[in-house]
């Protein structure tokens, strides 16, 4: 059933980023396939429609198609209450991991890690062999990119992060993406794109 999932998945550019059992539901967490998922979302009709939450509102068409043909329920983590625990969901698949700075760290996207939604699936599916942990033996890049320490072990202190980005030296961040998830070395090859990171910033700090 995985295969056939990933199949369906990889024709919008989306792939399973993890798996975990959860009661007698296997779920299976879904994330952008990069290279080539921005290009591919940012033609689809949300975004030119106008309205709203483009990426979310194409997130719930695609993942909420694809639920019936696999007698699965459709699951996102921007709908609620009830909110579902989907950074719990990540580090229990084995494949995410706690980051130093408390964001998670996936064992292919590295700080660049999203999930756009999950399928929970019937039954107890065999699950894959989780990954090595991302962070172990890195020197951690992450812990001193950040111009104004904006991320680190107390947390993400988002005022003093949007207090950089209104300054000039905050432009790099804004039209780039966070230096600090930029500096991670498992997300180097993951492939997103410059012009993804800005909408995501723009969104976050318009």
């Amino acid at each position: 059933m995985i295969a056939e999932l990933e199949e369906s998945l990889g024709a919008h550019r989306l792939f399973v980023s993890g798996l975990l059992h959860d009661g007698a539901e296997t779920i299976a967490l879904i994330s952008p396939d990069e290279p080539g998922f921005w290009a591919h979302v940012t033609a689809q009709p949300e975004f030119f429609d106008g309205g709203p939450d483009p990426l979310d509102r194409w997130s719930e068409r695609v993942i909420g198609a694809l639920a019936p043909r696999f007698g699965a329920r459709a699951l996102y983590p921007f709908t609620g209450p009830p909110w579902q625990p989907f950074v719990s969901w990540a580090l229990r698949s084995g494949q995410s991991f706690a980051s130093p700075l408390h964001l998670m760290c996936h064992s292919r996207m590295g700080l660049w890690a999203s999930v756009r939604g999950a399928l929970a699936l019937p039954g107890l599916l065999v699950l894959p062999t989780p990954a090595p942990e991302t962070c172990t033996n890195c020197p951690a890049p992450c812990t001193t990119a950040c111009p104004v320490d904006a991320l680190g072990p107390d947390g993400y202190d988002t005022e003093t992060c949007r207090a950089h980005l209104d300054t000039p030296e905050g432009a790099d961040c804004r039209t780039q993406g966070c230096l600090a998830r930029r500096a991670c070395p498992v997300g180097e090859s993951y492939g997103r794109l410059p012009s993804q990171s800005a909408w995501h910033m723009r969104q976050f700090h318009p």
